[in-house]
C-alpha cells in the first residue's frame, strides 16, 4: 500500500484532549477503510504564519500512515467537513524516515542557530 505523512491543524480554542481526539478520530476512519497508521505525534499549539477563518495559532498533529488512496480520500473528506479542522495536507512519500520528525526533535539536534556569530556587547 502507498505510505502518506498527513498534517492536520485545529482551532486554537480546543483543548490538548480534544486536540489529540481529534487525531484518534481520523486515525480510526483510516484503520476502518483498510489502512495502517503507522505513528502519530501531537506537536501541540503553534502560531501560522497567517490568519486561518481569524485564527492565529492551531493545533498541529502529524501522522504517517500506511493506507489506500480510497482511505486517504475519505479521511481528508471527513477532516474539511469537520467544523474544529481548520487544515489537512496530505503527501504520499516513498518511505516513512526513522524516528521523530523534525518539529519534535530537539532544538540542539537540529543545530538552530549554531552557525550564528557573537553578536558581542549590545549596549
Amino acid at each position: 500500500m502507498p505510505l502518506y505523512e498527513h498534517v492536520l491543524i485545529a482551532r486554537q480554542d480546543l483543548s490538548n484532549a480534544q486536540a489529540e481526539g481529534l487525531v484518534e478520530h481520523f486515525s480510526t476512519v483510516l484503520t476502518d477503510n483498510g489502512g495502517k497508521v503507522v505513528e502519530s505525534e501531537y506537536w501541540g499549539v503553534k502560531t501560522m504564519a497567517y490568519k486561518i477563518n481569524k485564527n492565529r495559532k492551531g493545533h498541529y498533529a502529524y501522522l504517517r500512515t500506511d493506507a489506500p488512496s480510497a482511505a486517504v480520500q475519505e479521511m481528508e473528506r471527513l477532516a474539511r467537513l469537520h467544523d474544529d479542522v481548520m487544515r489537512v495536507m496530505s503527501i504520499k512519500v516513498d518511505a516513512h524516515e526513522e524516528g521523530p520528525s523534525v518539529q519534535m526533535q530537539k532544538r540542539d539536534e537540529r543545530g538552530d542557530r549554531g552557525d550564528r556569530r557573537d553578536r558581542g556587547d549590545r549596549r
